[in-house]
């Protein structure tokens, strides 16, 4: 296994929404699983509004699919209820694994 890329998205919710959005991450588990490309798949909490997402993948064919796949989308649809702002998506490079 070669695991070569990642993403990291920073999702900051609206005050009182925290709950719903960790609801909605984790729902999100079960569409990451279905995805064959994404190698590893994190949702996390970093305080009462601040949450995020860590996905792994071998190469970017496998992240360009997951960018195009049915976890973004369905962000898409609860964004402008659930976040305070745009998400932060940063693409970034894996230089170690254990």
């Amino acid at each position: 296994m070669s695991i070569d890329r990642g993403l990291l998205a920073l999702l900051e919710a609206k005050p009182g929404k925290g709950d719903q959005l960790a609801d909605f991450l984790r729902q999100g588990r079960e569409l990451a699983v279905a995805e064959t490309g994404t190698v590893t798949w994190y949702a996390f909490r970093l305080s009462e509004t601040t949450y995020g997402i860590f996905d792994t993948f071998e190469g970017e064919d496998s992240r360009q699919a997951h960018l195009n796949g049915q976890i973004p989308a369905a962000l898409g649809t609860v964004a402008p209820d659930l976040l305070a702002s745009d998400p932060d998506i940063r693409p970034t490079d894996i230089i170690a694994v254990k």
